[in-house]
């Protein structure tokens, strides 16, 4: 790095970009010192990742500030001090772990960070979030994009608000009179191209389609609507992946018009996020596999007709993740939290809810298959797709993991409306909560946060469309939900007493918000073991 001041100006965006960059270089240097090993370097490599995210979410939302056609300044000052703490944080990150990154004190250089984190301009942020009443000015988005956020919104608002807080106390399966309208918007076929009845374009990828109909639903309830559109995604990918031509007619449009609902069944009690050591077995049988194992946290199990379930067919094969297959298991349809099929030929699928804190509504599942028969149709790409299970399992997750990253931007949203909301009705001690300068600069932080996450996000979205984005994806999934975590915390407190009221949504938003992290890729696993890999290997090539 150049042995120059970084120069972080208070309300101008001259420098910035700049000094991004510097930082990006001096991060690259260090994860070039670094070998790669997962097991003993897993701080640096999980620091590392951490900081590539966020300085990506700055450089985001920087790009989006500069080109924005309406309120260009408060963005730019939106923007610019998201960046300074981010460089600020990652700069001073590296520097206590220099040692461990083979860097020298020389490679550190005094930031100047002008007014950019002063009081007064946090307090400003905070005063034009609450002038705005929107806890993001402009999102950037084309008329039809807006058109469809718009839509998806008001069904939110109409539909699902109503009925989130009953689903989450209750603990009770979302009701069709969330699902059939849903299906009637064509929710379920987001992924799924127009030739097979969905509303994606046959010619090209549309991930921002899918992103911003996400977070609208998450805006009014992650466990009741945000989170339908996940399986769909997921299953939908990896059929057009590796599914032949007959499996594809046969399941998409069943699945894009929301006629048999699916559930993805990879994890497992012993393995965790560690995908390529899946366990379950598929042996084979006459005319098919037989199913023998154990799968769990497989969501909306009871409800789907369909699961996407991922199993070893090569118990020899090396590397492990070589032995892996994928199938599609049917079953029929129940509301319960606990199933129990069984097969003409004696064998039996058995699933029990596991009862969770959060993220209810669609209950999720531990899983035992003893025996299980199916047809060799149902393994994906036949033939052709043994040992392909975990590359198709792959293609699909990297849509998910960008559609976690919306849900959490729309939990977020959600936060950010009822903490704004509560702060200006709220009175103490004399004057309203939101006209203190602390309730300020949280509101300005909390804001910052949603906005350089949903940036990040749609950039991604857009990489994907260019068939590009793989690490990227992994990126937005780690810095939004982390995120979302710390924005839901602050607007719970912003509450008081009434945040820990199960009456309150923000308390649901709360506990909903600590599931995003662990699924689509524990935090950890994705920091060291995807992330933290990819920076080290690009920084040696």
């Amino acid at each position: 790095m150049h042995r120059r001041r970084l120069r972080l100006t208070g309300n101008c965006m001259q420098n910035i970009t700049t000094t991004l960059a510097d930082v990006q270089t001096l991060l690259q240097r260090a994860c070039a010192h670094l070998q790669g090993d997962l097991d003993r370097e897993q701080l640096e490599l999980y620091d590392a990742a951490r900081s590539r995210a966020e300085l990506d979410s700055a450089q985001a939302l920087c790009n989006f500030a500069a080109t924005a056609d309406t309120d260009r300044e408060f963005l730019s000052q939106l923007a610019n001090t998201w960046a300074t703490q981010v460089v600020t944080d990652v700069h001073q990150r590296l520097c206590n772990r220099a040692q461990d990154f083979g860097l020298q004190p020389a490679d550190f250089v005094p930031l100047k960070s002008g007014t950019a984190l002063s009081s007064a301009t946090l307090q400003d942020i905070g005063r034009g979030l609450l002038e705005r009443r929107s806890s993001e000015p402009n999102e950037g988005l084309d008329t039809e994009k807006r058109l469809m956020r718009e839509s998806f919104e008001q069904f939110g608002r109409d539909v699902v608000m109503p009925r989130a807080a009953d689903i989450h106390r209750g603990d009770l399966i979302i009701p069709d009179t969330i699902l059939n309208p849903l299906r009637e918007m064509g929710c379920f076929g987001l992924s799924v191209p127009n030739r097979f009845g969905g509303l994606k374009p046959d010619d090209h990828e549309d991930s921002l389609g899918m992103v911003v109909v996400t977070q609208a639903l998450s805006r009014a309830s992650l466990g009741a609507a945000g989170s339908l559109i996940t399986r769909p995604e997921i299953m939908a990918r990896a059929i057009m992946e590796g599914g032949t031509e007959e499996q594809q007619s046969r399941w998409l449009p069943s699945l894009a018009a929301g006629e048999r609902l699916c559930a993805i069944s990879v994890t497992e009690p012993d393995t965790g996020s560690d995908v390529a050591a899946v366990t379950l077995r598929a042996e084979r049988a006459e005319g098919g596999w037989v199913l023998n194992g154990n799968k769990t946290w497989c969501t909306f199990a009871g409800k789907a007709g369909a699961i996407l379930v991922l199993a070893r067919t090569d118990a020899a094969a090396r590397p492990l993740h070589k032995g892996l297959s994928l199938f599609v298991v049917e079953k029929p349809s129940s509301d319960g939290h606990s199933f129990r099929h069984e097969q003409p030929g004696g064998g039996a699928l058995t699933g029990r809810a596991i009862p969770t804190i959060g993220y209810r509504g669609m209950h999720s599942f531990e899983m035992r298959y003893d025996n299980w028969f199916v047809p060799a149709a149902n393994l994906i790409g036949e033939k052709a797709g043994e040992g392909r299970g975990f590359y198709f399992t792959m293609r699909g997750f990297m849509g998910g993991r960008l559609q976690t990253a919306a849900r959490a931007c729309g939990l977020m949203q959600a936060a950010m409306d009822a903490a704004m909301q509560y702060a200006q009705e709220r009175h103490v001690f004399g004057a309203a909560l939101a006209s203190y300068p602390l309730t300020l600069a949280k509101i300005a932080r909390m804001g910052m946060a949603l906005a350089a996450c949903q940036q990040f996000t749609y950039n991604v979205a857009r990489l994907m469309d260019a068939g590009e984005g793989a690490m990227e994806a992994s990126l937005v999934k780690l810095i939004a939900c982390r995120s979302a975590e710390w924005v839901t915390s602050e607007a719970l407190q912003i509450h008081g007493g009434m945040g820990y009221a199960e009456e309150t949504p923000v308390s649901r938003y709360f506990v909903d918000a600590r599931v995003l992290s662990i699924f689509e890729g524990a935090e950890e696993t994705l920091a060291i073991r995807v992330i933290g890999k990819d920076l080290v290997a690009r920084a040696h090539s």
